[in-house]
């Protein structure tokens, strides 16, 4: 009996194809032949929470389910989240010394005091709460600013856990001593202490669900766009699109992140070229 139900849950490469293209056509992520088992091994675990004997039946769920619901719950089944505090710590350093030029600029009437930060792709948050702390500190009178950082992710298991903020003792050991003493408190102690961040980055960041492949509510512009580690589930003909819309959507002389495992070389874009992974819109 055992060995029947194993078999029901084996995932065909012809069933593979069908889910893989519906993947690619709702978000873009492109998922090689090699993602086989590991989109198995993830999706088998929805197939026994509704009681689904086979990968024919599950296709044929996601089909009829006209509330999306499903598609959401696979989507977010397949994702990798792989993120930190800080994680590419030179951005942040770039960041820093780029929100330095801005308050210089202000001060002397040349820009409004107006910061607009979007992290696309922002997993379980420890990417848009690093800007945000970076932006709190180096900006002494921020609360006088319209500033913001916008949130997004595809995930909505992910953007729950970035909405609460609460990271374990081991999430956060890659933050500063001081900066975590300054913007995060202890809500449980050993042996499993966990840190919460505190009101100030809560009211900063702003997360919300979004699909980078569908359409875009917000209008910017945006001084700075994180899109880090992302692209890389794409093609290219669908990272050039995407390289262009937040073009599109950055200030003159806005700045883009990408990943250290990607690059625009390859693609044709109006960016400038700053350092490896960093661009500005020229």
């Amino acid at each position: 009996m055992a060995s029947a139900v194993l078999q029901s849950m084996e995932l065909t490469e012809s069933q593979f194809s069908e889910i893989r293209a519906l993947v690619k056509t709702t978000c873009g992520i492109s998922l090689g032949d090699e993602k086989l088992q590991l989109v198995k091994a993830r999706l088998n675990k929805r197939l026994r929470t509704l009681g689904l004997a086979d990968y024919d039946e599950y296709i044929n769920f996601l089909r009829c389910d006209r509330t999306g619901n499903e598609l959401t719950a696979m989507l977010d089944a397949i994702s990798t989240n792989l993120t930190s505090f800080f994680r590419e710590a030179d951005h942040f350093d770039y960041l820093e010394q780029m929100l330095k030029r801005k308050i210089a600029e202000a001060a002397n009437g040349k820009s409004p005091k107006r910061l607009r930060i979007w992290s696309a792709g922002c997993s379980s948050g420890e990417e848009p709460y690093s800007i945000a702390i970076v932006a709190c500190n180096s900006v002494p009178d921020l609360k006088s600013w319209d500033a913001a950082v916008l949130a997004t992710d595809l995930s909505t298991r992910v953007l729950e856990k970035a909405t609460e903020g609460v990271y374990s003792d081991e999430r956060v050991k890659t933050v500063n001593p001081q900066l975590r003493s300054r913007y995060f408190e202890c809500i449980q102690t050993r042996p499993d202490r966990l840190y919460r961040v505190n009101d100030t980055l809560r009211s900063f960041v702003h997360f919300s669900r979004l699909n980078l492949m569908g359409d875009w509510p917000m209008r910017g512009p945006f001084d700075v766009i994180f899109c880090r580690n992302v692209m890389i589930y794409f093609d290219k003909a669908t990272q050039g699109r995407l390289v262009e819309r937040f073009r599109e959507l950055l200030a003159p002389g806005g700045t883009l992140f990408i990943g250290h495992s990607e690059s625009l070389t390859s693609l044709k874009h109006q960016f400038r070229y700053v350092q490896p992974t960093v661009y500005e819109k020229a």
